[in-house]
């Protein structure tokens, strides 16, 4: 039901105190395991996977503390985490993956917002409680041209023997509609699904902090029906297909702030699940806060979308840095009539934007299958206030649906400069505009 325009509105920042109030990162006993001592050795040959397992293990069975990694690089298959272990990466401590496939058994794990029986992630927990991955060490997942990354297909990558994920990617969609179960969608060998890096799936008291992360497969962060995330101070840079910062799909109460993205996709993104597998989960994504971030390198600095078929509400983002020729757009929600769900109440402050290839705000409802579907998306109460940008191409790109148009979008005290084309604005309803300039001229009331 849409709110009437004459409705006294609430500031919707004013939910964000109590929101803070229930993101707490989880406490640690002060109990060591030391990986070392398991035989972890970090001379970047020796396989240290057992021993860095076992020291996991076993720090979850006293009760919990941290699992400290040791300076150097230590090479290592797949990791599960325990609840109430702290895994610590030192300074100077690189955690480099495996590339091999045959080295990551199959998990429940999500693939573009689809459930799926894949490869685990290269960091994985399933179902657990107070875990965390601190430090200013770095995780390397290894992925280059020649491993993971050309299985995506047509890319920059050029390789003689090119695997695709196209096949597995469209079999796994059409069991999804299909409604085979989740675990009888077994995928793995020979359907070329990358794997996700970080993925605490079901989990809840997340924390991940002041790390690096390189190399990604695909999604570098990929918390999933999680509550209570903590994201803090982590650098995320790879620029692989598909190299999305942090996707944060049908999680509630999460907190990223003062991280840093150059990725090879969306910076960080909202999702929800994808099609008929989101709806029948529908478990929306809420009460997320994005603040006193830097994006680069990126589709999208914050991104909503295209996986939402469960819905979206109560998205924060404030203070944050965007800006690169690379960078297309700085707020960005794309969706269509296959996706369908709810984006509403998406709140934009104090952010700078100094360069973006194409738009400051982008709502398209147009993206991949446009109006071919069932299942029409809305999406209403998106706000921008204190916005600035020096270049894009367009200020505003928003085209909704005759059908279902784009509603209630406002803008507040916003100035963009050296934008080099009229705004688009197809089907949308309830814009406003106030004290907003663009290219020096006052825009609306």
């Amino acid at each position: 039901m849409l709110r009437s325009p004459n409705a006294p509105r609430a500031d919707g920042w004013d939910q964000v105190p109590d929101i803070l109030k229930r993101i707490q990162a989880p406490i640690f006993p002060d109990r060591a395991f030391e990986a070392g001592k398991y035989g972890a050795v970090a001379d970047g040959v020796n396989d240290c996977t057992d021993a860095l397992q076992r020291a996991i293990d076993d720090c979850h069975a006293a009760g919990g503390g941290r699992v400290n990694l040791p300076a150097g690089r230590m090479a290592t298959g797949p990791l599960r985490l325990r609840s109430n272990v702290n895994l610590v990466l030192k300074k100077g401590t690189v955690l480099a993956f495996t590339t091999d496939p045959s080295r990551f058994p199959l998990v429940l794990t999500r693939f573009e917002g689809v459930e799926v029986m894949n490869y685990s992630p290269l960091l994985y927990a399933h179902g657990e409680e107070n875990i965390a991955i601190t430090g200013e060490g770095t995780l390397d997942g290894g992925a280059n041209c020649m491993d993971w990354w050309s299985w995506k297909g047509a890319t920059e990558c050029s390789v003689a023997d090119r695997h695709d994920q196209a096949n597995g990617r469209k079999r796994l969609f059409e069991m999804a509609e299909a409604g085979v179960p989740a675990a009888n969608r077994v995928a793995g060998q020979g359907w070329y699904l990358r794997p996700s890096f970080v993925q605490p799936y079901a989990c809840r008291n997340v924390l991940i902090e002041g790390i690096t992360i390189v190399n990604s497969p695909f999604w570098l962060l990929h918390p999933v029906l999680c509550t209570n995330v903590t994201i803090r101070n982590v650098t995320a840079a790879s620029l692989g297909p598909n190299n999305d910062g942090c996707d944060v799909e049908s999680c509630r109460d999460v907190l990223l702030e003062g991280c840093t993205f150059e990725t090879g996709d969306d910076c960080v993104v909202i999702k929800s699940g994808r099609n008929a597998d989101g709806r029948r989960l529908h478990a929306p994504s809420e009460n997320i806060i994005v603040r006193r971030c830097t994006m680069r390198d990126g589709h999208g600095g914050v991104t909503i979308g295209s996986e939402i078929s469960g819905d979206a509400r109560r998205v924060f983002v404030e203070d944050c840095e965007m800006s690169s020729p690379r960078l297309d757009r700085g707020i960005r929600l794309k969706t269509n009539a296959m996706r369908g769900g709810v984006i509403e109440d998406v709140f934009v402050r104090n952010v700078r934007v100094g360069e973006v290839a194409e738009a400051v705000l982008s709502i398209d409802f147009t993206y991949e299958e446009g109006a071919a579907g069932q299942f029409m998306p809305t999406v209403r109460g998106i706000e921008l206030r204190d916005v600035t940008s020096r270049q894009s191409k367009y200020g505003l790109y928003l085209r909704g649906f005759a059908s279902a148009p784009i509603t209630d979008v406002r803008l507040t005290r916003c100035t963009f400069d050296h934008v080099s084309k009229p705004d688009v604005i197809e089907n949308v309803k309830g814009l406003s505009m106030k004290g907003v300039r663009v290219n020096g001229k006052r825009v609306g009331a």
